[in-house]
C-alpha cells in the first residue's frame, strides 16, 4: 500500500542546497518524491550561535512503514555526513517525518505528526506551499492557519524547489 508522506529537509553545514538536493536524490527507490516546495533560508532555532539554515519540504509517496521509513531517512542522513551534535545543533542534513497520510502513530523512537510542527514557521511555511489545507489530525487546524500564528521574521526565500530535476 503506498502512503503519502511529508518530509521536512533541513541545512546548515557545507554547501547547504547541495545537501538537500542529494538527501532528495538519496530517498529513492523507497521513498518516491512527489512534489518539493522552494528552499527558504532561515534563521537557526533553539542553538542561535550557528550559521542559517536552508529549509525545504518534499511531499513523497512510500510503501515503507513509518519506522521503516525513519530507518531509511536516518541512513541518508549518516551517508551524507551527518554527525550527531546536540539537539537543534549544526548539521549537514537534518531529515524528519512531519506526516505519514493522517495517522497518528506514538512510539518509542517516533511520533507522527512531528510534535513540534507547531511554533516552526520553517517547516510550516514550506509545508503550507505544498499542503495548504492539510488538516492536522490531532490540533484539528490546518497547516495554513497554524502558519498564520507564527511570524515568518528573518526567513527569506532562497530558490525553487530543485526536486523536479531530481524527479526524472
Amino acid at each position: 500500500m503506498t502512503h503519502t508522506v511529508f518530509i521536512a529537509l533541513g541545512s546548515n553545514l557545507g554547501d547547504r542546497l547541495k545537501n538537500l538536493e542529494a538527501a532528495i536524490a538519496a530517498m529513492r527507490p523507497a521513498i518516491q518524491p512527489v512534489t518539493c516546495s522552494s528552499v527558504y533560508e532561515t534563521p537557526p532555532w533553539g542553538y542561535l550561535d550557528q550559521p542559517k539554515f536552508l529549509n525545504q519540504v518534499v511531499r513523497a509517496e512510500t510503501d515503507l512503514s513509518p519506522e521503516e521509513l525513519l530507518d531509511h531517512l536516518k541512513g541518508i542522513e549518516i551517508k551524507l555526513g551527518r554527525v550527531e551534535t546536540f539537539r537543534n545543533g549544526p548539521r549537514k542534513v537534518d531529515l524528519d517525518i512531519l506526516f505519514y497520510d493522517d495517522l497518528v502513530f506514538d512510539s518509542s523512537r517516533l511520533k507522527i505528526p512531528h510534535p513540534r510542527l507547531s511554533g516552526r514557521a520553517f517547516v510550516l511555511l514550506p509545508l503550507a506551499q505544498l499542503a495548504p489545507h492539510l488538516r492536522h489530525p490531532v490540533e484539528g487546524r490546518t497547516i495554513q492557519e497554524m502558519l498564520a500564528s507564527e511570524t515568518t521574521e528573518g526567513i527569506t526565500w532562497f530558490s525553487s524547489g530543485e526536486c523536479i530535476n531530481l524527479l526524472l
